[in-house]
């Protein structure tokens, strides 16, 4: 198999929707090209259960049929689902074999996908338990980043960045707890959106730590992110951290934060450090630049790993961890282990500490609208993660770790590459429910238009969550 050096973008939400409208493709057409891609590439770790082609082009059939069709406002798109995500009637594995059961209900957040006309392809990789930044902790296919090289994917939606940089897929359903929607994006070249926790029900998410977790999309460009949040957004009220979408961006020019550099960690790669300056460099001559020291951020990123956080994981895996050891992968059980450690005095020192954090990061908001920082401060090798997964993961996780403890929205975009050809992404974090401010900076960095296409969405009916 080929190996690539770069993602290979494929056909873009609208211009997906173009074709079908025009004649010029079809939902079926489009399904039996998305089949046939991902059966070229074999099993190379993106997906863990794929819909069979010929059941594949029976659903695009039966999505040409609906009354209406072709004015759904995904009519026909195809999309992959994290496998940590429940599809009725398909096995949710957290690429755990001995863990997976089958979804007798499909996630809030992927029917409103369905009923959009959206086309489900698959369930996608990921590190097992959505434990881990990496990629490389999973039973199945050790997937690799499309920069080759044996890079790492980055994880744990490995899968669902891949499906996207491969270009078998505009974009992915995935997840992000402490970077996992924004690390692999980083590492595949594509956009990874984790919007303000609340926005994207849950339901139907099997939480790595619950209080944190986010239902995140993947894609080739802002404007497929915005096209699939557009319709995944809503209030359910059978999420108890649900809440409404902020408002939606103003004229005003947008204040970015940047950190001092010498508080930007790169681990000794002098390659990507070079990389991200020029890029602040540029961002500097456009846009009105405040100073915003990092401090606070990555204290708050300390607790998270080097908390009582890491506890949380027990209250949805403990009983499976006590009952079935050697099932779960030794670096995934050696942090669940962890989490016994940590007593209640623990975890209530760590959450005062942590409002005191909020609270002095609360307050710089009051003078910036965005922080722009590195995704990713360095990339490793498969065999450098396996040598020494904790401390590699743990700088993966160096700019991600606080994002959700500290309530922000974030999303990562690609902005080039190294001098030695490795990818680099830039991420901008806002404070909770500045998600469009956020997204309006994206697409300028990126050169896209972000026109305003739809209202609030309505909330998930009330029948749905009996």
């Amino acid at each position: 198999m080929e190996e690539h050096r770069g993602p290979s973008i494929g056909p873009s939400v609208a211009e997906i929707l173009a074709s079908h409208a025009g004649g010029t493709g079809s939902p079926v057409k489009t399904a039996a090209r998305v089949a046939d891609a991902i059966e070229a590439r074999g099993d190379d770790g993106t997906w863990l259960s794929t819909v069979p082609r010929d059941e594949l082009i029976a659903a695009a059939e039966a999505i040409e049929r609906r009354p209406g069709a072709r004015t759904l406002p995904l009519y026909g798109v195809p999309f992959g689902v994290k496998d940590s995500i429940d599809v009725a009637g398909v096995p949710t594995t957290l690429s755990c074999p001995d863990f997976a059961y089958v979804a007798d209900a499909t996630a809030p957040a992927v029917q409103r996908l369905l009923d959009a006309g959206a086309l489900y392809v698959g369930k996608t990789n990921l590190d097992q338990f959505a434990t881990g930044l990496n990629g490389t902790r999973t039973p199945h296919t050790i997937p690799r980043s499309v920069y080759g090289r044996s890079i790492i994917s980055g994880g744990s939606s490995s899968g669902s960045a891949l499906a996207v940089a491969l270009g078998q897929v505009p974009f992915a359903v995935a997840t992000d707890t402490a970077g996992s929607g924004r690390v692999p994006a980083a590492l595949n070249g594509v956009v990874g959106v984790k919007p303000s926790r609340g926005l994207i029900s849950t339901v139907g998410l099997v939480p790595a730590c619950k209080s944190l977790d986010c239902l995140t999309v993947m894609a080739g460009c802002i404007d497929d992110a915005d096209r699939a949040l557009d319709i995944m957004i809503a209030r359910d009220d059978g999420d108890p951290w649900s809440r409404d979408r902020g408002p939606r961006v103003s004229n005003s020019p947008v204040r970015v934060g940047l950190p001092p550099a010498e508080e930007l960690e790169f681990f000794g790669d002098t390659a990507m450090r070079t990389a991200h300056l020029a890029f602040r460099e540029q961002l500097a001559r456009q846009h009105t630049i405040v100073d915003v020291s990092l401090e606070p951020f990555l204290a708050a990123g300390s607790l998270l790993y080097q908390g009582p956080w890491v506890a949380e994981r027990l209250v949805e895996f403990g009983d499976f961890l006590a009952e079935h050891p050697e099932s779960i992968h030794p670096v995934v059980r050696e942090i669940f282990a962890s989490g016994h450690r940590y007593t209640a005095v623990d975890a209530f020192a760590a959450l005062q500490r942590l409002q005191e954090l909020k609270a002095h990061v609360n307050r710089l908001w009051q003078g910036v609208d965005v922080l722009v920082l590195p995704t990713i401060g360095t990339t490793f090798t498969v065999d450098e993660v396996q040598a020494d997964p904790i401390r590699t993961n743990t700088a993966l996780g160096h700019y991600t770790h606080f994002g959700n403890l500290l309530d922000l929205c974030g999303t990562a975009i690609p902005i080039g590459l190294t001098e030695d050809g490795r990818p680099c992404s830039a991420m901008l974090l806002g404070a909770a429910l500045s998600d469009d401010t956020v997204l309006h900076l994206a697409a300028q960095i990126l050169d896209e238009s972000r026109p305003v296409r739809h209202p609030s969405p309505a909330p998930i009916p009330t029948e749905e969550l009996l």
